[in-house]
């Protein structure tokens, strides 16, 4: 054999190995992906709100988990379950952390993120096919590839939550009927792909839409029953996820369902028969589509009602108690409240005085999020203790974060705000 042949043997052999990295798209590609994003959310949460970590510091935590697991995924010669999956969870915990802090830290509309993470994925895909002549996942033969590859799921992700959360913006749907949605439009795709829609373009809708369908999943299944959840909390919603996520890699890799087995299977082996009519017929169905969910949304939008992402947090009803004055809110949360809790809520709020007096309004946004991430964290003990205090008190923290998040912010509304806040707290 020559030196040229030879080459060009491990050249295949590479391609080869390459190429088993990726999964086949089976049902159990879709029932673990949405598994993953599901975990991803309640884990990330339950490390954010409930742990206390802060949006920032878990969003750095899960960076330089990401960097690590896909430096192991990338190293890999051949396709391992466990090593893959891995990283699929941590993406999507990741592309969320990443659009959660453009809103809740910088203030970035949540349409704005979805423009911005839908242009960089049409930019993603533009490129990858510029240089490789295909976006398929069944061509992952390269290092490069296999780069466009994880950096496309990594915004998907992102533009996912961004999208997802949009939706809740706009029609403040609850977290069981906002399930239907991307329930229904993925049932659509799946239905125009057995049509014979374009494979690639079918996989990738998907695969956007499985982001908000996993969310609405975890919170249906963690919220309060008071807020039309099923109570199971994140940290038990997250303990669920990730049995049957271990369950099921356990279950690939032991029989090797979704791994595929030679270079000749670039597409999935049930894949239906597709000509360049049925695509065309297909994608105006799917532009039909979503002609028909953005009137859905502007329709709902224009209906009364309430974001399902206002304040981030909980609003329980107190009944129709007289309505307390500062004198016996503070009264109140002196009697009820457990100290530690009210003297941390203090300490942030006095950090954030500090900041807005030295001109850091920055650093002030950043903190005063802080405040927010600990009441809401706090919320169904502290209404449980005293509902009325709670009430009051969440209006005077709304009012506080009113004042630094404004676009042109007024030292002094901040202050006096802050400082009110304070009073309460006593």
């Amino acid at each position: 054999m020559t030196e040229r042949s030879a080459v060009t043997a491990d050249a295949r052999v590479h391609a080869r190995q390459m190429l088993n990295k990726v999964p086949e798209v089976t049902i159990w590609f879709w029932v673990i992906k949405i598994l993953c994003t599901t975990v991803g959310e309640s884990f990330a949460d339950w490390i954010n709100m409930t742990l206390g970590v802060g949006l920032v510091n878990t969003a750095i935590l899960f960076t330089a988990v990401f960097v690590v697991v896909l430096g192991v995924q990338v190293r890999l010669r051949r396709y391992v379950p466990a090593a893959y999956w891995l990283t699929v969870v941590v993406v999507s915990v990741t592309g969320t952390l990443y659009t959660d802090i453009l809103t809740d830290q910088l203030g970035v509309p949540l349409w704005i993120s979805s423009t911005v993470f839908g242009v960089l994925l049409a930019a993603t895909f533009t490129v990858w096919w510029a240089k490789e002549r295909t976006l398929s996942i069944h061509s992952i033969t390269t290092t490069p590839r296999e780069g466009f590859y994880w950096f496309a799921v990594l915004v998907t992700f992102a533009l996912g939550t961004a999208t997802g959360d949009w939706t809740l913006e706009l029609t403040g749907w609850g977290p069981g009927l906002s399930i239907l949605l991307p329930l229904g439009l993925i049932a659509l795709v799946t239905v125009l792909w057995r049509s014979g829609a374009d494979p690639v373009l079918s996989f990738w809708v998907a695969y956007i839409l499985t982001r908000p369908l996993g969310a609405n999943i975890g919170d249906f299944l963690g919220l309060p029953r008071s807020e039309q959840g099923l109570g199971l909390g994140t940290f038990g919603t997250s303990l669920v996820f990730l049995g049957a996520i271990l369950a099921t890699v356990v279950y690939l890799s032991v029989t090797r369902a979704d791994v595929i087995e030679s270079d000749d299977d670039h597409e999935a082996p049930d894949a239906p028969e597709s000509t360049p009519g049925r695509r065309r017929t297909t994608l105006g169905v799917m532009v039909a589509a979503a002609v028909a969910t953005v009137a859905l949304l502007t329709w709902t939008n224009a209906q009364p009602h309430q974001s399902a992402l206002a304040d981030e947090g909980p609003a329980p009803s107190c009944g129709s108690g007289t309505p307390l004055d500062q004198s016996a809110a503070t009264q109140q949360v002196a009697a009820d409240f457990p100290t530690t809790s009210v003297a941390g809520y203090r300490t942030i709020v006095t950090d954030t005085q500090s900041l807005v007096a030295a001109d850091d309004q920055a650093g002030a946004r950043t903190r005063i999020t802080d405040l927010e991430t600990a009441w809401d964290a706090d919320a169904t003990t502290l209404t449980a203790k005293n509902c009325q205090a709670w009430t009051y008190v969440d209006g005077e923290i709304d009012a506080v974060l009113t004042s630094v998040r404004a676009s042109s912010p007024d030292p002094a509304t901040e202050d006096q705000a802050m400082t009110h806040l304070l009073d309460t707290l006593g």
